[in-house]
């Protein structure tokens, strides 16, 4: 895990543990030091499973629906087809009033952080004051926000170094603060956790196809159908759900000595189905989707690469939506491909 980082004048406290999922039948509830709501919050995660087989997930007050996600060994996260990035770090509501008490009072008492800066920190948060530090007069009336980070730590991870602040119940949260969750942030934490099936297509020839073979390709258009995941923070109220829908399959065969069907190697999505599946009577045919080698692979394999490009779109609380880049999810497979032999009689 990434060392902490103590940012001058600051105090950053943004370390989220591995997934610890807990189920009370067999391990008992995670525990962790910054709960709010009975939501684990910070240094932990808690997995909860539900009477229909739904797992969410609470990671930094932000509960992931993943139930209509896609799912099986070989899916996998999508890459954004721009430079855009769904947010490595966010903000979110953290500690109640007396929750930031007891958790900052003690870092304070134990001088770790040095006298002058514990002492700024004391003003602050007017903790001298009984009644209303902390804003324990607004118990009820808003949260302690604070930074949360992607538990993969993706480059950025640590540009979330804000102090915590306060937001009434029912404000928006700071404008001027980047990643505080709102449901566009929402939808673009769930685009991070969308999972699309594999995209290793089915070739006919199977086993190896020929020089000049037409070879039709085609993946299970079962499978292939829109996934989504929904992003809550239930003390807030709001939700965005992230949407994505397979719009075309590009074929890179692996070698320039090689033909694809279309041309441009990219097939299009037609009725759910992505390319057609090989059938008796189709080998004169022209396949939909598919590839034509020029050329043997000798005593090896071309790789051939099928990458599924998918439509982002979002709907949120207060009628919010809007779309997000196109993602992309791909695999590479061998394919042998063997010179035709001649029969001489």
């Amino acid at each position: 895990m990434p060392a902490m980082t103590r940012a001058p004048r600051r105090l950053l406290v943004s370390v989220t543990a591995g997934v610890v999922v807990s189920f009370i039948a067999s391990t008992g509830a995670a525990h962790a030091d910054d709960t709010l709501g009975g939501d684990t919050q910070g240094v932990q995660q808690n997995a909860d499973a539900g009477d229909d087989g739904t797992v969410s997930v609470t990671v930094g007050g932000v509960v992931f629906d993943r139930s209509k996600n896609g799912s099986g060994d070989s899916a996998g996260a999508l890459t954004s087809s721009t430079s855009w990035s769904p947010p490595p770090c966010w903000y979110a509501p953290k500690y109640t009033p007396e929750q930031l008490q007891e958790y900052l009072e003690p870092i304070w008492e134990a001088e770790s952080t040095g006298y002058q800066w514990d002492a700024e920190q004391r003003e602050k948060y007017n903790a001298d004051d009984e009644k209303k530090g902390f804003n324990k007069d607004k118990t009820g009336k808003g949260y302690w926000w604070g930074s949360y980070v992607n538990e993969s730590y993706p480059p950025g991870w640590d540009s979330c170094d804000e102090d915590y602040f306060w937001v009434d119940q029912g404000d928006p949260p700071p404008a001027d603060i980047e990643n505080a969750v709102t449901p566009e942030v929402l939808a673009e934490l769930a685009y991070a956790e969308i999972r699309v099936p594999g995209t290793e297509v089915t070739l006919a020839p199977a086993e190896a196809t020929k020089v000049n073979l037409p070879t039709w390709a085609w993946l299970d258009g079962a499978e292939f159908k829109p996934v989504s995941v929904t992003a809550s923070v239930p003390v807030l109220g709001i939700e965005a759900t992230a949407t994505a829908e397979p719009v075309a399959l590009e074929i890179e065969p692996g070698t320039p000595d090689a033909e694809t069907y279309p041309a441009s190697g990219v097939c299009e999505i037609d009725d759910g189905r992505i390319g057609e599946p090989y059938a008796k009577g189709k080998a004169d045919r022209t396949p939909p989707c598919g590839v034509k080698y020029l050329r043997s692979s000798g005593d090896g394999t071309f790789p051939l690469r099928a990458t599924v490009t998918w439509e982002i779109h979002w709907t949120g609380s207060g009628g919010a939506g809007g779309d997000l880049p196109d993602g992309q999810f791909g695999a590479t497979q061998d394919v042998v491909v063997q010179e035709i032999q001649a029969v001489n009689r």
